[in-house]
């Protein structure tokens, strides 16, 4: 018997339009953490700040400009004596404001023929986009911290270990001494099962590649068992006495630039070099952003397709886009620390 034979058509299309994937979304994070200030319109771009110093302090380094320097002999006073007079001595911090944009452009052609929302895509990126940029601009300035530790060395390019508690408490010592406030409040415990109390204390942000090692201190408490599960952020992973880590992919390392890799057992991009991951530890008011007031949150310009003048005069371009004025500055570098670590290879 021989078998029938069938030559099925071509199809006209042969295709079917899926649904738009999901893409990567930025993770933001520094910003619960600092000081936002605001400009006027129409005052310049640029930003005096000023503070008065202690008595005794020096405008040297993140310790002297914290610390005072009193003995109560030197206060004495004799009946009828008048004691001499002294001045204030200020430190000023300049601030300038930057701005910072983006642009999306798409045809008529697009906007009238094309099976996808392409104009609203763009909005959508463009907000996020630029969220990132400010994220960005806030770790620029913190990593520039002067108040600095080294994992397992005393320079960048001498780091060759991972966070431990002994450095962190290094640096918070360096804090308390500087006379820095805790930014996180304590957290009571609960009747619930296997929960703790969290110390009042700081915040550590720095890149998920460190989560495996935040976890392997001694003593990290899940957020899952805190006894009230007060969360200062979506990305925070626990805490260690009065430390409580936030991590966030955008906050990225120094490749390459630590010790030399060897046996340390540390992650490397290269292959020849440690990477070198900043733990920004965060006391209160150490930080602040600047931005433009009315202008602090930045809106999404849409110029559509059809809007005719001299330059597009058949209307045949849309424009999608975004701006903001924004500058990050330390306040005081003693309330905060950057400990520069490297991560475990796992």
């Amino acid at each position: 018997m021989v078998a029938q034979k069938y030559n099925t058509a071509e199809p006209r299309i042969g295709k079917t339009k899926g649904s738009i994937l999901k893409h990567a979304v930025p993770v933001t994070c520094l910003g619960i953490s600092g000081d936002q200030k605001k400009h006027k319109k129409n005052q310049g771009d640029t930003v005096v700040y000023r503070r008065w110093l202690p008595k005794g302090a020096t405008n040297t380094d993140a310790t002297s400009i914290n610390q005072w320097s009193v003995s109560a002999n030197d206060h004495l006073v004799s009946e009828g004596q008048t004691p001499e007079a002294e001045t204030l001595t200020p430190q000023d911090i300049t601030v300038q404001l930057q701005q910072y944009a983006c642009l999306y452009s798409y045809t008529d052609k697009t906007a009238d023929l094309y099976e996808d929302k392409i104009p609203d895509e763009m909005k959508a990126q463009a907000g996020e986009r630029m969220g990132l940029v400010r994220e960005m601009v806030d770790y620029g300035a913190l990593k520039g911290c002067t108040n600095k530790f080294y994992c397992g060395g005393t320079s960048r390019a001498t780091v060759d270990e991972p966070i431990g508690l002994p450095i962190l408490r290094k640096a918070t010592r360096s804090i308390k001494g500087n006379r820095g406030r805790p930014v996180s409040s304590v957290l009571d415990g609960s009747g619930d099962f296997n929960t703790s109390r969290v110390e009042r204390g700081y915040l550590v942000f720095v890149h998920t590649d460190a989560e495996n090692d935040i976890r392997n201190l001694p003593g990290f408490l899940q957020c899952a068992e805190y006894g009230k599960r007060d969360m200062v952020h979506d990305c925070e992973i626990g805490a260690v006495e009065n430390y409580r880590f936030v991590v966030s992919p955008e906050l990225t390392a120094i490749i390459d630039s630590g010790a030399t890799l060897g046996a340390t057992g540390m992650l490397s991009t290269g292959g020849s070099n440690i990477d070198v991951y900043p733990f920004i530890v965060v006391a209160a008011d150490a930080w602040a952003n600047l931005a433009l007031r009315g202008m602090d949150s930045f809106d999404v310009i849409h110029v559509p397709v059809g809007k005719k003048d001299k330059a597009d005069p058949l209307g045949q371009r849309g424009y999608i886009g975004t701006k903001f004025y924004s500058a990050a500055f330390v306040q005081n570098d003693g309330w905060m620390a950057v400990i520069e670590a490297g991560c475990t290879d796992i």
